[in-house]
């Protein structure tokens, strides 16, 4: 390989920030995950009979910032990238970024969940102003995040084609799955519509996902069709022209354009009938 070749792929390559961005992004999949299904496996009035309840609800915590930490790097990292130039406004203001707007907004949709579950977390006395009920509804954004979350991953991932990324995404829907279902069967025979219909609510999102890579990612073009519908062309001012000036190739009245009274004279006239008599 040539010093030019080197040097012509090194700046072709992707930067390292697109390498934390994507890593950074991954991870944080991997642990909302784990924090979404271990809120859900557990949640509730049941108290596991290994471990301690606040055992399970420290690490829950601790799963939870973990996920906010490597959040924070994805965006940091995506925003510091100078391959597309976001802007710090798209992290709290969804669909506003002209690369990849949707999904990119789903991004920052997921983003501003769950920053409202932490921000009402953060300390005991603004969970008591706000009350019990009030806090579990907000609560309940966090599992809200995580499908928004997986489809933000799979439209925007430029990986997504992998077959680790997308045996990472099987994974993480399987762990969510099983985790809504044994708490549903931990539930009790009671409330059998209530659980029928969250059953079936949470096979909704694989086949959802499923479909949606199917017709998007997995199919060819995805990468021009995921940018969106491109801006209207701006139609073309028409042609002014000052007094006293003319365009090329139009004569004002009166005038000629050059070379035309030359061959006019070399051009003898052409007799008529009453010429000929």
């Amino acid at each position: 390989m040539t010093p030019t070749t080197a040097l012509l792929a090194a700046s072709t390559a992707p930067s390292p920030l697109w390498y934390a961005t994507r890593a950074g992004g991954t991870v944080a999949l991997v642990l909302l995950t784990a924090t979404v299904a271990l809120g859900i496996a557990v949640g509730g009035r049941h108290a596991p009979r290994t471990v301690a309840r606040f055992e399970v609800t420290n690490l829950h915590r601790n799963l939870a910032f973990l996920t906010l930490v490597f959040l924070a790097l994805h965006i940091v990292t995506a925003v510091m990238d100078s391959f597309v130039h976001l802007g710090w406004w798209i992290t709290l203001v969804p669909f506003t970024s002209g690369y990849r707007t949707l999904w990119l907004g789903l991004g920052t949709v997921a983003f501003d969940l769950l920053l409202a579950v932490t921000l009402t977390s953060a300390t005991a006395g603004l969970r008591l102003r706000i009350g019990q009920r009030r806090w579990k509804a907000i609560h309940w954004l966090a599992y809200g995040s995580w499908p928004i979350a997986v489809f933000h991953a799979a439209g925007t991932g430029t990986d997504t084609k992998d077959t680790l990324q997308l045996a990472l995404y099987a994974l993480c829907l399987g762990v969510v799955v099983l985790a809504v279902w044994w708490r549903l069967f931990r539930a009790g025979p009671g409330h059998a519509l209530v659980r029928v219909a969250a059953g079936a609510a949470t096979l909704a999102v694989p086949l959802a996902l499923v479909t949606f890579l199917h017709v998007g990612p997995l199919a060819p073009g995805w990468s021009h069709r995921a940018e969106g519908p491109a801006p209207a062309a701006a139609s073309p001012l028409p042609e002014t022209t000052t007094p006293g000036t003319t365009t090329p190739g139009t004569t004002t009245p009166g005038t000629t354009t050059p070379g035309t009274a030359t061959a006019a004279l070399a051009t003898p006239p052409t007799p008529t009938k009453e010429a000929t008599r």
